[in-house]
């Protein structure tokens, strides 16, 4: 038999799911990555530091999701919304002459300030309005603590970054196959009337693009490692 899928539903004002940014900009893909998602799980569990053992018995299980999108009055899907730039000033405000404060203020790995200032400005990019339905597959023997902590969760989870919050329960069930997972995904989003944007597959299947996502995450703590997955994207009605 194999093994079941969690169903996740991840729906908020805001969310971002980065996979390849830097300090300077922080992008978000437009669905939550595999690592994002494992991360949430961890602070389900109240999991921190590396996290070896655990991340590798999720490492090769399957992730799917469905994101679904508003829909106007007659049931038509509305436009998604674009991605909400917004920036950060870091470091700024803080006198270098105090000792605490001055640890506050970003510098080069020499000790100095960067550019001959301290103040440095960060773009960060957030999905809005959006909602996922994520089939999670995990191991049997885990389904029921993984269950019961995402009911009541040891730390707060949130939707990539720590200030975009969930709008929903997050747990919603688990299913003994990915299809069975999505489609009560499915009901959930007709409830709320949201239609099909696009499907996210797991590995390389008939789509519209097929794309490499370094966002399997093997260690997270202070030095995180991930490695490759493929994932292909199907599209809906948007």
């Amino acid at each position: 038999m194999s093994e079941p899928y969690l169903l996740l539903w991840l729906e908020g004002p805001l969310q971002a799911w980065g996979h390849d940014s830097r300090f300077g900009r922080r992008d978000s893909l437009d669905f939550p990555t595999k690592s994002g998602v494992l991360g949430l799980l961890c602070c389900a569990l109240g999991a921190g530091g590396a996290q070896r053992e655990l991340l590798a018995e999720l490492a090769g299980l399957d992730m799917q999701l469905d994101a679904y999108v508003p829909t106007d009055q007659e049931g038509n899907p509305r436009l998604r919304q674009p991605l909400l730039l917004d920036f950060h000033m870091v470091g700024a405000g803080y006198d270098d002459q105090d000792p605490w404060q001055n640890l506050l203020i970003p510098k080069k790995s020499d000790g100095g300030k960067p550019n001959g200032a301290g103040t440095k400005m960060t773009y960060r990019y957030y999905l809005q309005d959006a909602a996922f339905a994520v089939a999670l597959q995990v191991p049997a023997t885990r389904l029921e603590p993984f269950a019961a902590a995402l009911r009541e969760p040891v730390w707060d989870l949130y939707l990539g970054r720590k200030h975009c919050v969930p709008t929903e329960f997050v747990y919603q069930g688990h299913h003994a196959t990915a299809q069975a997972a999505l489609d009560a995904g499915a009901a959930l989003a007709g409830d709320k009337r949201r239609a099909l944007a696009f499907r996210v597959l797991q590995g390389e299947h008939e789509g519209d693009e097929v794309l490499t996502l370094n966002d399997v995450p093997l260690q997270f703590g202070e030095n995180k490692l991930y490695r490759d997955r493929r994932v292909t994207i199907q599209r809906g009605a948007t």
